[in-house]
């Protein structure tokens, strides 16, 4: 009987009811064997039989008995209790010491459900053999053998439901693990979708707008008359054109960046992105500021915050690092990102090769996005002696960046 689990299975409710009606068949059997035997005692067997099996319903009806140890080795008291009063009056109580043992052993601690058994293991062979009016080895056997037989029966079975148990809340911690990858997945890969999508509109219409505005200008200046001729009119409203197509490309572009960066500096992305990385991890991460900001185009901004991120992830997935310091400096002609922790650290020749399910995160993808922008990445480190991670992208010229106007 399965009286502390808090549900019971089809499997285990089926072995409690067997066990129930065993109990109830052997006190049955013990009161009608002393009535239809005609033994002296046969009333007071009926009545003691009766009290027992009351004594046993208790446990199943209530809940108490289910969730306290104490409650329900108090049960087991009283129900023991009147298994010996009925052994006292009929040897055939001695039966229903087999069903004590498997509720002895399941409620109790192992070593008192190892007592409990070892006692009323003792009190049905001295009861049987009281009845007999002696002793030989024959009557220690049965009970002994039927200890025996539920100690392993128990204990077998306990191992099987703790070791269902474990894979259970494995199956149960891989599914929410593998939710949890999914939906990272899906949103690295929305991300990486809208950083792409920024990045086109950026590289081609944007700046195919911005080259066709200038040229138009430069037009407008060389074409000969007035500015009221009918050409220079045109090239006028060719150039507002451009000039509002070219501002509704920005504001495309401004829409896909990531959402670190919407209404904030790259400085205050980085701030918060260190300020979660410490509140989420076993790692301190300190954010600085050197040199005057200056504004950066948004492909130049996305693509130092995705190194930063990545560099970040790497030192919490695998350098065992206490801390890492997170260096923006503006230097003049360029922008630098460094990355600075004391961890384990790693050969850099040894590096293997980028995994394109990774999401990004490796060293190669990191430099492609350097490179890319013009810029480069360089990497220091050496076994038990942490990681410094250098990102440097050189900064567009003036009139480039009045063309960016990236935010």
């Amino acid at each position: 009987m399965n009286t502390t689990a808090p549900s019971l299975t089809p499997t285990t409710r089926a072995l409690a009811w067997c066990l129930h009606l065993l109990i109830v068949a052997l006190l049955v059997l013990a009161a009608g064997r002393a009535v239809a035997d005609s033994e002296p005692h046969a009333a007071m067997t009926v009545v003691v039989a009766a009290a027992c099996a009351v004594a046993y319903s208790a446990g199943p009806a209530l809940p108490r008995i289910r969730r306290s140890p104490r409650a329900a080795a108090v049960w087991l008291a009283a129900v023991g209790a009147c298994w010996l009063a009925l052994l006292a009056l009929s040897a055939d109580a001695v039966w229903v010491a087999f069903p004590l043992f498997f509720l002895q052993l399941h409620l109790l601690p192992r070593r008192a459900g190892l007592a409990a058994v070892a006692t009323t293991t003792l009190a049905a062979i001295t009861g049987f053999a009281a009845h007999q009016g002696s002793f030989s080895l024959a009557m220690a056997i049965g009970p002994a053998l039927g200890a025996a037989v539920a100690v392993a029966v128990v204990w077998g079975y306990q191992a099987l439901f703790r070791e269902s148990e474990q894979r259970r809340r494995l199956i149960v911690e891989l599914t929410a693990t593998r939710v949890d990858l999914a939906r990272a997945q899906h949103t690295a890969g929305v991300l990486a979708e809208r950083e792409r999508l920024a990045r086109e509109i950026h590289d081609t219409l944007a700046q195919g707008l911005s080259s066709i505005q200038l040229l138009l200008r430069a037009a407008e200046r060389a074409l000969p008359g007035t500015e009221e001729s009918p050409a220079a009119r045109y090239v006028d409203q060719a150039r507002q054109a451009a000039v509002d197509n070219l501002a509704e490309a920005r504001r495309f572009v401004a829409a896909l960046t990531p959402p670190a960066l919407e209404d904030s500096t790259l400085a205050g992305a980085l701030e918060r992105l260190c300020a979660t990385t410490s509140a989420r991890h076993p790692v301190t991460a300190r954010f600085h500021l050197t040199g005057g900001p200056l504004p950066l185009p948004t492909a130049h901004e996305v693509a130092l915050l995705r190194v930063a991120q990545s560099a970040l992830a790497n030192t919490v997935r695998h350098a065992g690092a206490t801390r890492v310091e997170v260096t923006l400096s503006h230097l003049g002609d360029h922008v630098a990102l460094d990355v600075v922790d004391d961890g384990t650290g790693f050969d850099p020749g040894r590096v293997p090769a980028a995994d394109p399910g990774s999401g990004g995160f490796g060293l190669a993808a990191m430099s492609a996005r350097m490179h890319a922008l013009g810029g480069s990445l360089t990497v220091e480190s050496a076994p038990g002696r942490g990681t410094a991670l250098a990102a440097q992208l050189p900064l567009p010229a003036p009139a480039d960046t009045e063309i960016e106007d990236h935010r």
